[in-house]
């Protein structure tokens, strides 16, 4: 008996090579940026007000950057694929709080992996084992920047448990419909996908070779550069 192999690419942090985008994806930009909403709510509210959000990203930051970019309330955003020095990254935050009052920050879970502060330790499964970036950011906040009120925001369980956007739902439903149409056509070892909007299959030991990342010289990350109005916190 034969067996075929028609994957369907999964991945929340949206880090597949060579796919438009995974499922879920915009189901998590979509509440994630209402987490962002919250913290500057937070943070407006209150004298000298921090608002930091975690979000998803352990390798690759398109939430964290997609969600900033949604809102429209977030002045910083960190994400892996660009590193940073904290006492640039505190300077930022006091010139932005001297002139709003108020600071709302996204950061992508995996952040801290390209700087001193990240791990070299990987777990069973090869990954990489992550500082808890939130809960370091906030304490370095809160220890080096006097009377800030910090409001901290971990959405990351929420975020996966919501029920899916109708736009996920049908893009779900159109890539199972490709894979068994892949299956019956004899295809093994691939994956469907969405490809400069086409369905394509592709072989799956090409698109798992690495993470997709944002390019930190690319045009939208320099589209949210230009939305948070944020430097680069690197010296050059």
């Amino acid at each position: 008996m034969l067996c075929s192999v028609v994957a369907v690419p999964k991945s929340i942090d949206n880090d597949i090579l060579l796919i438009d985008k995974c499922f879920g994806f915009d189901t998590a930009v979509e509440e994630a940026q209402r987490a962002l909403i919250c913290a500057k709510v937070e943070a407006s509210s209150a004298f000298n007000g921090v608002g930091l959000v975690k979000l998803m990203g352990r390798q690759s930051g398109f939430i964290a950057m997609d969600a900033s970019m949604s809102s429209g309330v977030v002045d910083i955003c960190l994400i892996p694929e660009v590193p940073f020095e904290m006492e640039m990254l505190l300077a930022y935050i006091e010139k932005v709080l001297a002139k709003k009052g108020h600071v709302v920050i996204c950061c992508a879970e995996g952040c801290l992996q390209s700087g001193p502060e990240g791990s070299s330790e990987v777990d069973a499964s090869g990954n990489p084992i992550l500082k808890d970036a939130g809960k370091w950011l906030r304490n370095e906040i809160k220890k080096n920047l006097k009377d800030v009120d910090m409001k901290y925001i971990d959405p990351s369980y929420i975020i996966r448990s919501i029920p899916t956007t109708s736009v996920d739902r049908i893009y779900c439903k159109i890539l199972a419909h490709n894979a068994v149409h892949g299956a019956f056509a004899g295809f093994t070892g691939v994956t469907v996908g969405l490809v400069n909007t086409h369905y394509v299959y592709l072989p799956i030991d090409v698109v798992i070779q690495s993470a997709r990342t944002v390019d930190p010289k690319g045009k939208r990350w320099n589209q949210l550069k230009a939305t948070t109005g944020q430097p680069d916190f690197v010296s050059r």
